[in-house]
């Protein structure tokens, strides 16, 4: 890293401070009550460009740009995977190739959720000896077993090798910390990292191709306007930019548009994945148990199921317990969260937890489209890999393995076209078309190929029935069936109006199994800076009172799993939408799920956001 980048990085890097999240939220709600007038919900210059702002006239907008051959944006699996094999490529040829990897979390890993249970396949490929190099896999799966719940009771169905919930030979880990990891292999290899630093715009060659990403600036006022400490962020332009963000990124929502990209492809469909971590009490504690679960809480027609995992981590016993809700539910009063609270008040899941301790919390929206969504991939100067594009296998829960092989693919085609390439100052995009092809002939595909009826075929009238049938008639038939069935419509589409529905009752927290939400939202360990354009941005401020709240009762105060959407009563006895951005833990549920799509998230400050220590 150059002395110049580095310096204009760090001034990008805001000081974090953890506040208290129930005292910010109380003060900010009191001042909005205090306020009769309407107000300004959305600031930011996505919405209100500064160059139509009298206040940023005078304000020098220059930036400072480095040049690399391979930009990545994104430092979890996926994006560190390409990295660590475009430098092994460079090594093994000879060939000397400058990558970077942008990651917007405080350090890599600190933004990772997953279950996670990972198959090492990919992992195998790429560092064959990661156990000689100390990577965090010491807890290989040892017991399966998955249960239907009703309200009362646990009906066992077998878990039979060859169905794709049979995980023996698959490790429980931390992902985060595995991430942490892979992130000290890409720096060992000679990647550049820059952790804290958000890429908050896609750059453009005048031939249309992507030239590279800006860094976001820092030195915003809540109202938009410049502050005297504001500082303008850094362009890293690069020969072909790989975009690793994870499910529903912000910047390959602009891809998608720019080109096409999903044109030929069924609109992707959401979960959202809620999880804590637990110590439990020893003799509760089975090493290396998996255990799901499908049916109470949820209705028949709703898609979702728990997992909970067993490690030994440094000799305490740990319990990763998660509930996924699909986000193509229809009930605007569905609660996410309190549907994951009422979980585990079940009988057989309870016991579990008496006597324990939460430690964790968080949640992060998760791909369920498989392989009818996938885009295209490539375009002129990238390409997508990882949850960005979507290739989680849906039945088995994972995507992990199949993240970190896509990386891995587009390093080799990117590679290949940088070893053609002979002008070092060239300034043409490279486009890696041929990486969908790679795609396509590789494992990735035949795997999703294999599963690809599953998600769909909850869609009958039969609910999870139907998926249950389909489950026993994919053991026989192994995905080879002459039919692909299709999704329905788009996940925000799917919701019913409020009037059609009927509320949902949840119990109260007991504060011993279940809990609040902004108990669970301090955990997280999220921080935004207080005076920033809150970045969850609305295209119309009035949608949400003229529409969200009379029609679906405001529903995204409900979807949210931390806490920042809610409605305040003013004088005038009007409730208005407050945005508490600074609990926000970025899981993208309201951009996706808001029904008028009329929720836009975008890049924060770098560096901001939740702090997860290995989740």
């Amino acid at each position: 890293m150059s002395s110049t980048l580095r310096l204009c990085l760090s001034s990008s890097i805001i000081k974090r401070t953890t506040p208290s999240f129930a005292s910010s939220r109380w003060n900010s709600t009191k001042t909005a009550t205090a306020a009769a007038a309407p107000r300004k919900i959305t600031t930011h210059y996505t919405i209100y460009p500064r160059d139509k702002d009298e206040r940023w006239k005078d304000v020098n907008m220059e930036r400072y740009a480095e040049e690399y051959d391979v930009a990545i944006v994104g430092g979890g699996p996926s994006g560190l995977s390409a990295a660590i094999k475009l430098r092994q490529l460079a090594q093994q040829q000879n060939k000397e190739i400058r990558v970077c990897v942008i990651e917007k979390g405080s350090t890599i890993g600190a933004h990772i959720l997953s279950g996670a249970c990972i198959e090492t396949r990919a992992l195998d490929e790429l560092i064959p000896d990661w156990k000689e190099k100390g990577a965090p896999l010491t807890n290989p799966v040892t017991k399966d077993r998955f249960y239907y719940l009703t309200k009362t009771s646990a009906i066992p169905i077998p878990v039979i090798k060859g169905l794709p919930m049979y995980n023996h030979g698959n490790y429980l880990v931390r992902l985060g910390k595995l991430t942490a990891w892979l992130g000290e292999q890409a720096e060992a290899a000679g990647v550049e990292m820059y952790p804290a630093t958000a890429a908050s715009e896609i750059l453009y060659n005048d031939d249309g191709s992507v030239k590279g990403v800006a860094t976001n600036d820092v030195g915003i006022a809540k109202d938009g306007s410049p502050k005297d400490s504001f500082a303008r962020g850094m362009e890293l332009h690069a020969k072909c930019t790989i975009f690793a963000e994870g499910c529903h990124g912000h910047l390959a929502k602009q891809l998608f548009k720019k080109f096409d990209l999903r044109k030929d492809c069924s609109p992707q469909t959401y979960g959202i994945g809620l999880k804590e971590m637990w110590e439990v009490d020893k003799s509760k504690h089975e090493p290396g148990l998996i255990i799901h679960t499908a049916g109470w809480p949820l209705d028949i027609h709703t898609y979702g199921g728990s997992f909970m995992y067993h490690v030994l981590d440094n000799d305490q016993p740990l319990v990763l317990v998660g509930y996924v809700v699909a986000l193509d539910y229809q009930n605007p009063y569905m609660n996410p969260y309190k549907e994951f609270q009422r979980f585990k008040t079940h009988p057989k899941i309870r016991p579990i937890f008496e006597n324990g301790k939460r430690i964790a919390y968080g949640a992060r929206a998760l791909n369920e489209g498989g392989l009818q969504a996938i885009p295209k991939l490539s375009f002129p100067g990238g390409c997508l890999v990882g949850c960005s594009p979507g290739f989680l296998n849906v039945p088995k829960i994972k995507g992990t393995h199949t993240a970190m092989k896509s990386g891995m693919i587009a390093a080799e085609t990117v590679f290949d076209l940088l070893k053609k390439t002979t002008d070092e100052k060239q300034s043409k995009a490279l486009e890696p078309s041929d990486y969908d092809n790679r795609i396509k002939n590789s494992w990735i595909w035949k795997e999703l190929y294999a599963v690809r009826n599953f998600r769909p075929a909850f869609h009958t009238s039969l609910g999870v029935f139907g998926g249950i049938l389909y489950s026993a008639l994919h053991f026989v038939f192994r995905g080879i069936e002459p039919f692909t069935l299709p999704h329905g419509k788009p996940d925000h589409a799917c919701l019913k109006e409020a009037k059609d529905c009927k509320p949902i009752e949840y119990p109260k927290p007991d504060n011993v199994v279940t809990f609040d939400l902004l108990s669970s939202v301090a955990l997280t360990n999220t921080n935004h800076d207080h005076d920033e354009p809150a970045h969850l941005t609305l295209k119309d401020d009035s949608i949400p009172t003229k529409i969200n709240l009379p029609v679906y009762d405001g529903p995204e105060q409900r979807y949210c799993p931390a806490g920042v959407y809610e409605y305040v009563e003013n004088e005038a006895g009007e409730r208005n939408l407050q945005i508490n951005a600074q609990n926000c833990i970025h899981c993208k549920t309201c951009d996706i799920k808001d029904p008028k799509q009329n929720i836009n998230w975008v890049t924060p400050q770098g560096g901001e956001g939740p702090a997860y220590n290995g989740m």
